[in-house]
């Protein structure tokens, strides 16, 4: 790896070298040099697939400070919850249905997700959005990666572009639930010429909807680069750092009807004069930081040359408070008792690096992109119990009671090609071969019981090929058509194993995608209609219960499908006013599931039960007028009620009452406003607006977790029931209602 680096960086020395011209670059060209860098990663006009384009000026319209999930609520068949209710601090992103570890999302095709949990923690990168050129979503498989496979879609963000003017902006919102947002950032335009430099500093702050959700975060962004009439060199480096308060315990209907919509039942416990309390340093802290480095070249031939350096280094941590719980779980012992209140906390550090290339050749009828990477991952987790209540002696804090390691290698190497064999009608096809090494070691934090400590001894490598082709049919001048296939497959996540210390080993899960759509645009209006069937083998299905830390728990269901229509319309009659809407029909079911019944000593057929927090239904829609600066805009959505289980059950019974085990229903509308004042002599431009989030002041929660005992229920069928042994739940993610957000900008 060493060896690797070494080499990339003389060749960027060298390609520096190479660069130095007395000529003036071009603009526009070098527009085009900085969005090359994602190229490889990204669909192009004729690739056979479902994806959306949203651009930097779509982009900064929606960003008052909330997270990248919730900007891409209005592309089709995407979800989003938020732990705090209201899109800022741990926020969820589903896509056709999968959950979030299930999503590729890379930056300037650098992988984003963390290597073990397959998650991309937006708490980390408060503000991201200020400084993101370009979003597309590829919905599927979508085109070969870098990073782990997508088995819903693929997100890919691209950084902004260094203008080629000076420029400074102030950005200032603040509004409900003590949310503010304060940004500056900057640009020097090209300096002789060749050089760039931008940069941004935010703080987002928030007590958020949720009792005692607050979240702080800070963080910047800087990139600097070299223009040549044929080379770019980026540095770009960012970074997050979030306090966060728990919020992701959830509360049940019960609870949300006795003590308000608000409640959080994280931290509580009950004091020594017998007072419900709640712990004040229940919170989530963590630092992640960022370098990349890109150099792209245009070489003759219609060749273009893209290749990165990348590092991240994270760590951080989170505080529980815990109540009655066994000291044997966290080796101690005490004179006082097996058992006590305690404070405990988990650690966890971060080390990922590595590099990604492409060579990308353009032709007339030929168009080809052969490319690849080679990624390292080292990280550590480790726990110390910080205070103990009923204890006989001292504790000491800095003891670690459990840690253990894992480091993880990712190699891929993809080549693909775009050929027009007649006119309008081009043979997509895609073929990546993937290998990733992963094991972990040291003990972990469960027992079997009193000095049975449970070490992890996973060891697995996986060899993956993913091939992928199509067509793409330009019919006429306004009418297309596509149809594909792909194949993906993706490795268990360390959850997955954590929950195999208990359970059979996880096995890693198969795609076949299948795609079939057409697209038809002209000056007013467009429209596209894109046909999907997501035949699973293996894949790893939200169950709905949690683990100890918080986690949602996957597993193994053999297999499942997903299978939809998404449909999207456009229409802009006049300058001014634009109708933006799309619909995604699904149905999602895991074939052939059992389970085990407490009264029936064989497993029980279940059948073709539907997949947790799936929708059947996703429907958005925008209006939007534009007019001489003044801008508004009302986005709705709806999503259809959400099995939590993969029971197929929708309630099980407790004290005679039944309990939902669904996510309901929930329509919910936002409206934008905003003034921009340009031509004025002291800057650039002003604009003061306001956003009101859940105008309609729905209540609703949009996600949960849940477990259910089963029984016979006596006439062929099951039914959930609480069981005392196994502690049935079902906690609901409230959201908030109504609230208003005011933001000012001014640009010099």
């Amino acid at each position: 790896m060493k060896r690797i680096l070494f080499l990339s960086g003389l060749l960027m020395l060298s390609a520096h070298a190479f660069a130095q011209s007395n000529a003036k670059p071009d603009s526009a060209k070098t527009q085009e040099l900085q969005e090359a860098t994602v190229v490889a990663t990204r669909a192009g006009k004729t690739t056979p697939m479902a994806y959306t384009n949203l651009s930097r000026r779509e982009l900064q319209a929606l960003n008052v400070g909330v997270d990248v999930p919730y900007l891409l609520l209005q592309t089709p068949n995407i979800t989003a919850a938020s732990d705090a209710g209201t899109g800022i601090g741990y926020t969820y992103l589903r896509v056709r249905g999968t959950d979030p570890t299930r999503i590729n999302i890379t930056t300037n095709g650098i992988p984003l997700n963390d290597s073990e949990s397959n998650s991309v923690y937006w708490v980390n990168m408060g503000d991201f959005t200020s400084n993101v050129g370009s979003i597309q979503v590829q919905r599927g498989v979508g085109t070969s990666t870098n990073g782990s496979g997508a088995f819903g879609a693929s997100v890919n963000l691209q950084t902004e572009a260094i203008p080629s003017e000076s420029a400074f902006r102030f950005d200032l919102t603040g509004g409900a639930y003590g949310t503010h947002k304060e940004t500056f950032s900057f640009t020097t335009g090209l300096l002789r010429d060749h050089w760039g430099v931008s940069g941004r500093l935010s703080n987002i702050g928030s007590n958020g909807f949720i009792d005692r959700a607050k979240a702080n975060l800070n963080s910047y962004f800087l990139q600097a680069g070299y223009f040549g009439d044929n080379t770019v060199v980026k540095f770009i480096t960012f970074n997050g750092m979030e306090r966060t308060y728990h919020a992701w315990d959830y509360a049940t209907r019960e609870q949300l009807n006795t003590y308000g919509r608000r409640y959080n039942p994280s931290g509580k416990y009950t004091d020594a004069a017998g007072n419900t309390a709640y712990y004040k340093d229940q919170i989530d802290d963590y630092h992640q930081q960022h370098y990349q480095l890109h150099w792209t070249q245009h070489l003759p031939q219609n060749l273009t040359w893209n290749m990165a350096l990348h590092y991240t280094h994270g760590k951080g941590y989170y505080e529980t408070y815990k109540t009655n719980r066994k000291l044997y779980q966290f080796n101690l012992e005490s004179a006082l008792g097996a058992r006590s209140d305690l404070v405990r906390r988990k650690y966890s550090g971060a080390d990922f690096y590595g590099t990604t290339f492409s060579l990308n050749y353009t032709g007339q009828k030929l168009k080809t992109i052969f490319g690849g990477g080679y990624n390292h991952y080292v990280g550590d987790h480790w726990g110390q119990v910080r205070w103990v209540r009923e204890f006989s002696g001292s504790i000491d804090p800095n003891k670690e009671y459990y840690r253990n390691r894992a480091h993880k290698q990712d190699f891929n190497i993809y080549g693909r090609a775009d050929y027009e064999l007649l006119r309008g009608l081009n043979l997509y096809a895609d073929l990546q071969y993937r290998f990733v090494n992963y094991k972990m070691y040291g003990p972990s934090d469960e027992f079997k019981g009193p000095g049975e400590q449970i070490s992890f001894d996973f060891r697995n490598k996986f060899h993956f090929f993913n091939p992928k082709a199509g067509l793409f049919y330009q019919i006429s001048r306004n009418h297309v058509a596509y149809l594909s296939y792909a194949m993906a497959h993706k490795e268990p996540t360390r959850n997955d194993y954590e929950a195999a210390l208990w359970s059979p080993e996880p096995r890693s899960e198969r795609l076949n995608d299948f795609e079939l759509g057409y697209r038809y645009e002209s000056k007013t209006f467009s429209a596209g209609l894109n046909l999907y069937y997501m035949l699973y083998k293996d894949q790893f299905v939200l169950t709905g219960e949690r683990d100890d830390q918080g986690e949602m728990i996957a597993a193994n269901v053999g297999d499942s499908y997903r299978r939809g229509i998404e449909v999207t319309a456009a229409w802009q009659p006049v300058r001014w006013f634009r109708w933006d809407a799309n619909v995604s029909w699904s149905h999602n079911r895991a074939k052939d599931m059992y389970a085990v019944l407490d009264d029936v000593a064989e497993p029980f057929l279940l059948g073709n039960t539907p997949l947790p927090f799936s929708p059947n239904v996703v429907f958005n829609n925008t209006l939007a007028f534009n007019y001489r600066g003044f801008k508004a805009a009302l986005r709705s959505q709806y999503v259809s009620r959400q099995f939590m289980t993969t029971t197929g059950l929708e309630s099980f019974e407790e004290d005679g009452k039944d309990v939902s085990l669904l996510l309901n229903s929930y329509f919910t509308s936002d409206l934008d406003l905003s003034y921009s004042f340009t031509g004025l002599n002291f800057c650039k431009d002003v604009t003061l607006g306001m956003t009101v989030y859940n105008i309609f002041n729905k209540h609703y929660e949009a996600n949960g977790s849940a477990y259910t005992a089963l029984k016979s229920n006596g006439r062929g069928g099951v039914m959930g029931y609480q069981d005392a042994d196994w502690n049935s739940y079902a906690v609901f993610s409230a959201q908030a209602p109504a609230h208003i957000m005011a933001h000012f900008s001014i640009s010099f």
